[in-house]
């Protein structure tokens, strides 16, 4: 019996904020699989800031998602048919499934997960592309000794909370910046933050000058505009600033908005590095490994915010953007 396909296909290149008009939704037949391909349902989608980019045309780390094209997704599911000889039906995968029920194809670029050994959502926050970049641009490109201050901004989301463990593991005093008190508390109360600075209810460069008395030594961003900016006035000598993202410019309709405050890094000889996960697709495997037996032995904690609903999607991604997400946003398909 064919199964329908419910999916969202990108209809335009969205104008500031991401609308449900900027999509086709539709009901197809799901596609049968071919030789060496094999058919997803899928179960998880992880919803992240990165799609709103993917979104616009341009040179980018990655092709944009094409108009007509399913949206680009990742995603955790279980095979249901397979003419590969690498897969079989009850075996769960995780890779680039797209906002859809049901992906048809080769997989490459799939890998088999456990579903014994964490609950199916982790494979997209910590066992997952979340846990990778917090990983490998924390102590890549951080680069953090112990003793040092590492500060994080976008502190309680999927990648700054992880990134936050981390660098406690490796013995810094960690600084994060959330917005609201439920976050910043459990920051501190269930993550171990030293500090935290909510920039909904107080001054960034007071809140920096108060819980950075002595400068900062890393900073992670996830936000970019004003914070990097505040934060970029506190550096140490030989700082190093990793640029993961920065979700406060990803709808501006007009330039983003660059740091102003650039010339930190002459005066203290500092670092300003980008970050793209993809670069180090070959270590997963044994950053999953290190990251798993931390979460074991309850050093890394990690908090999925699950909502229900394919039909749900372009609100549900929204809610990364207005903050409104606590942990890791996922799509219950």
């Amino acid at each position: 019996m064919t199964q329908t396909n419910r999916r969202f296909l990108l209809a335009k290149r969205p104008v500031g904020a991401v609308t449900r008009e900027d999509f086709t939704y539709e009901q197809a037949p799901a596609a049968t699989p071919g030789e060496g391909q094999i058919q997803v349902k899928n179960l998880y989608l992880s919803l992240d800031p990165a799609m709103r980019g993917w979104m616009n045309e341009g040179k980018s780390y990655i092709p944009p998602v094409g108009l007509g094209q399913v949206m680009r997704a990742l995603g955790v599911g279980e095979v249901v048919a397979s003419n590969h000889p690498g897969f079989a039906p009850g075996d769960h995968v995780s890779g680039a499934l797209g906002v859809q029920d049901y992906f048809t194809g080769e997989p490459q670029g799939l890998h088999k997960i456990d579903p014994s050994l964490a609950p199916l959502p982790r494979y997209l926050s910590a066992l997952g592309m979340t846990g990778m970049t917090a990983y490998f641009a924390l102590l890549d490109v951080g680069q953090p000794q112990a003793g040092e201050t590492v500060v994080i901004s976008g502190a309680a989301g999927a990648v700054g909370s992880i990134a936050g463990q981390i660098a406690k593991i490796k013995g810094c005093r960690v600084v994060g910046i959330a917005g609201g008190k439920d976050k910043c508390q459990y920051l501190t109360d269930e993550l171990g933050f030293d500090g935290v600075i909510d920039y909904k209810a107080e001054d960034v460069h007071a809140g920096l000058k108060r819980e950075c008395p002595k400068g900062v030594d890393v900073y992670f961003d996830n936000v970019g505009g004003d914070i990097l900016d505040a934060v970029l006035s506190r550096l140490n000598f030989k700082a190093r600033v990793v640029i993961c993202g920065a979700i406060s410019q990803y709808n501006n309709k007009e330039a983003v908005k660059g740091p102003a405050n650039y010339l930190s890094l002459l005066v203290n000889r500092a670092r300003m590095e980008g970050f793209v996960v993809m670069d180090h697709a070959k270590e997963y495997g044994k950053a999953a490994q290190e990251i798993a037996g931390w979460m074991a032995s309850g050093k890394v904690k990690s908090k999925e915010d699950v909502v229900d609903g394919l039909e749900t999607f372009p609100e549900t991604l929204l809610k990364l953007f207005s903050g409104e997400n606590f942990g890791k946003l996922v799509l219950k398909v």
